[in-house]
């Protein structure tokens, strides 16, 4: 059954963004991206939110009107045959000669913000984007209880995999039977992007030197993937002894998005391999106890470089030079990429609410091995969200 969002979840949020909006003297904002739109309305139909510096916000639905009306607690929903409307239903509200106007422009394109500048002539856009991604890094007892159910899913799902992997079986094979397991517990079947061009499926499943293989994604693992249409994730090779297993999937449950990594192998892996695991294991384990409220993000990426070089492995971290990413975890909930981001440059503070993946990995010719592991951070250091065993599989 379909869960809404809390109208109290709503109302927080909204006054929440509404404060901002008073102190950066806007008279008011226009939300259009789906996911945005979602979090402050609790509907993702294809609409435009307009919240102005103080009073009622207002919900212009192009697409569905009764569901918007179903699914959102706001108060005031109408229809809109047009964008080119916004201004005339604005003005029906009561609301005119708007001066300043906030906007995502960070997901924008252009030609759209184009189209808003002429509907609004006489008003000044400010990227408010920012702001917004600041407020959702910051998650709710509300939010931090569907992560929970998130990771629930997928510690199911990895359990189930000793069941049926097997070797001969595609990657691709290999991968819907995961997925199955997924769907049967609740997951969309999709994760969110919010930089452009990052197009994520909801998982990859590499073996053996198709971890090796990189891509365009920006993440540490590639993936040969079905096509060069779709050139990440899993591939038609097929399953082989002593090889790694590489298993990184999200799962979404009412939006929100887990993210986890565990490693399979039928039979044995080299030494080598083993040890890279347990690095990997060893980053993850002085990241977290390092971590605390008031650190900033890019603290704990400098400490897992200096911890891989220190094990010979500096070269192959996040990634096989020249192909390595530079970051050792993001921030989770509505986007796979939400702040923080924990990467060199990144002064974000981390607070308590905050939700992220760490994933320290290494890959090698032989292919890729590591780890990852979803969080809340909480006022005395980060919390798991999901239980799995994080000892290597082997069957």
């Amino acid at each position: 059954m379909t869960e809404f969002m809390p109208q109290t979840e709503i109302d927080n949020r909204l006054a929440r963004l509404q404060k901002e909006l008073q102190q950066k003297n806007l008279d008011g904002m226009l939300i259009l991206q789906s996911r945005d739109l979602f979090y402050f309305t609790g509907t993702a139909q294809n609409a435009c939110l307009f919240l102005p510096q103080s009073g009622s916000p207002l919900l212009m639905v192009k697409r569905s009107l009764e569901r918007a009306q179903a699914e959102s607690p706001l108060h005031t929903i109408v229809p809109m045959k047009s964008p080119k409307q916004i201004p005339s239903i604005l003005a029906a509200h009561g609301y005119t000669g708007l001066a300043s106007i906030g906007l995502e422009l960070d997901v924008l394109p252009v030609n759209l913000y184009n189209s808003y500048t002429a509907l609004f002539p006489k008003a000044v856009f400010t990227d408010i984007s920012p702001v917004i991604r600041r407020l959702r890094s910051i998650k709710s007892p509300y939010e931090i209880k569907l992560l929970h159910q998130t990771l629930q899913v997928l510690d199911k799902a990895f359990a189930a995999v000793p069941a049926f992997l097997q070797a001969g079986m595609t990657e691709v094979e290999l991968a819907a039977l995961f997925e199955a397991n997924l769907r049967r517990h609740g997951h969309s079947g999709a994760s969110r992007m919010r930089a452009f061009n990052q197009d994520f499926f909801c998982g990859n499943i590499c073996t053996g030197k198709n971890g090796d293989t990189p891509t365009y994604f920006d993440g540490p693992v590639g993936g040969q993937g079905l096509s060069a249409a779709a050139p990440q994730g899993a591939g038609w090779k097929t399953v082989q002894r002593n090889e790694p297993i590489y298993i990184d999937y999200t799962c979404m449950l009412q939006g929100y998005t887990g993210d986890q990594t565990r490693m399979f192998c039928i039979g044995s892996l080299s030494k080598k391999m083993e040890r890279a695991y347990e690095t990997a294991l060893s980053i993850q384990q002085e990241v977290l106890k390092f971590m605390q409220p008031g650190i900033t993000a890019e603290e704990p990426y400098f400490l897992a470089l200096e911890i891989a070089a220190e094990a010979g492995y500096a070269d192959y971290f996040m990634g096989e030079a020249p192909c390595q990413v530079k970051f050792l975890g993001h921030g989770i909930g509505l986007e796979l990429d939400e702040w923080p981001i924990f990467a060199k440059g990144i002064k974000t503070t981390i607070v308590p609410g905050m939700a992220f993946a760490l994933e320290p990995k290494f890959v090698f010719p032989e292919g890729a091995i590591g780890i990852e592991n979803s969080f809340i951070m909480t006022e005395s250091g980060p919390l798991c969200l999901g239980t799995t065993p994080e000892s290597i599989t082997f069957l």
